[in-house]
C-alpha cells in the first residue's frame, strides 16, 4: 500500500509520487495479481463488493484511488469501503484510533506555471497546463472510534436474479450497437459496434456480461462519446493502453453492478508492464479514463448517480 504523511508540492515530489504508484502497480502485476481484480468473497476480503466512498461527503473515489483503496481493504481486512480523513473524523465527533496508519490517496489535476503564462503572453500561444498529484491520507471507518451511527453505509444486498437484468438494461440503455453472435468478442471503432458471442458460448453465463462490459468500455472511446485515441494497432503501446482502460473500466462497472470482477485479458499483462515501465503517468491516466468510461455508461441507468466521479480524492 502507499503510505505518506505529507502533501506533494515540489516537482520532484510529484515525480516520485507517480513513480511510487506505478512501482506498486508493477509489483502487483509481476506477482501475478491485477490490482483491479480483488478476491471479493474470500476470507482475505471481508468488505462487501463495491466502489469506495468518503464517509463524510458520500463522494465516490475515482481513478487510481479505487485501485489503491481496494488493495488496502483486502490487504488489511477492513470490513467496509468507507473512508475519512483525520480531520473529517474529528469534525464528526469521532477520532482515528491512536497508532493507526492511514492509506495514501491522491488528487490529480493540472496547473499552469508562471513561466508558461509568460511564454504564452510573449508568443500569443495558448498556455500549456502540466499534470500534478497531491497526497492525502485517509483512514478506513474500522480505524476510527465514536463516529455517529449511520456514517458507514454498505450497499444493499442485490436480490437474486437482478444482476444480469441490470447489466443487460445498461447495455440496452447505452445506445451502443451490441451484436450477439460469432466466436469473437470485440469492438469495431471504424463501424462503432460491439460483437459478443452468445451467452451459451461461455462456460459461466455471468462471463458474457463481464466480456460485454469490457467491449462496451472500449466503445466509450468513440469520437461521439469520450473521444479517446483508438488508433493503436494490435501489439502497439497505444493498443495495450486502451486495453488497460477497458479492463479497469470493466472491473469498475462490474463492482457497481454487483458482479465480481475477473481477469478478462491476462495475456496482455506483459504489454501493460511495458507501458507502465515506459511511462510512470500511464496507470493514473488509464484509471482516470476508466472512471470516466464507467460514469458515462452508468449514467444511462435510470437510478444512477455519479459513481466514480471526476479524477480527485473525494475528500
Amino acid at each position: 500500500m502507499l503510505h505518506a504523511s505529507r502533501t506533494a508540492r515540489s516537482g520532484g515530489d510529484r515525480t516520485s509520487l507517480y513513480a511510487e504508484i506505478t512501482g506498486t502497480i508493477i509489483a502487483e502485476l509481476e506477482a501475478g495479481r491485477l490490482p483491479w481484480v480483488q478476491p471479493w468473497g474470500t476470507p482475505a476480503a471481508t468488505a462487501p463488493l463495491g466502489l469506495p466512498r468518503n464517509a463524510a461527503t458520500s463522494r465516490a473515489y475515482s481513478g487510481v484511488n479505487v485501485l489503491i483503496l481496494w488493495g488496502a481493504v483486502v490487504a488489511r481486512g477492513f470490513s467496509g469501503q468507507n473512508w475519512l480523513t483525520f480531520r473529517q473524523a474529528l469534525a464528526l465527533g469521532g477520532h482515528v484510533r491512536k497508532g493507526e496508519h492511514g492509506t495514501t490517496v491522491v488528487y490529480a489535476g493540472r496547473f499552469i506555471p508562471d513561466d508558461e503564462h509568460r511564454r504564452a503572453r510573449d508568443t500569443g500561444e495558448e498556455p500549456q497546463a502540466i499534470p500534478f498529484l497531491k497526497r492525502f491520507t485517509v483512514f478506513n471507518y474500522d480505524q476510527c472510534e465514536d463516529l455517529p451511527d449511520g456514517i458507514a453505509t454498505a450497499p444493499p444486498p442485490i436480490p437474486e436474479g437482478l444482476i444480469l437484468p441490470r447489466a443487460e438494461a445498461l447495455i440496452r440503455a447505452s445506445g451502443v450497437d451490441v451484436r450477439i453472435g460469432g466466436t469473437r468478442a470485440f469492438y469495431s471503432p471504424q463501424h462503432d459496434y460491439v460483437q459478443v458471442p452468445p451467452p451459451q458460448a461461455f462456460f459461466e453465463p455471468i462471463n458474457w456480461h463481464r466480456t460485454a462490459l469490457h467491449e462496451l468500455g472500449h466503445s466509450t472511446g468513440h469520437a461521439s462519446r469520450l473521444n479517446r485515441d483508438l488508433s493503436g494497432s494490435f501489439g502497439s503501446r497505444k493498443y495495450a493502453f486502451e486495453e488497460l482502460v477497458a479492463e479497469i473500466a470493466s472491473a469498475f462497472l462490474c463492482a457497481a453492478l454487483g458482479i465480481v470482477p475477473t481477469v478478462r485479458h491476462a495475456d496482455y499483462v506483459g504489454a501493460w508492464l511495458e507501458v507502465l515501465r515506459g511511462d510512470d503517468h500511464a496507470i493514473v491516466r488509464a484509471a482516470s479514463q476508466a472512471s470516466k468510461a464507467t460514469d458515462h455508461l452508468l449514467g444511462f441507468l435510470p437510478e444512477a448517480a455519479a459513481t466514480t466521479g471526476d479524477e480527485r480524492a473525494a475528500v
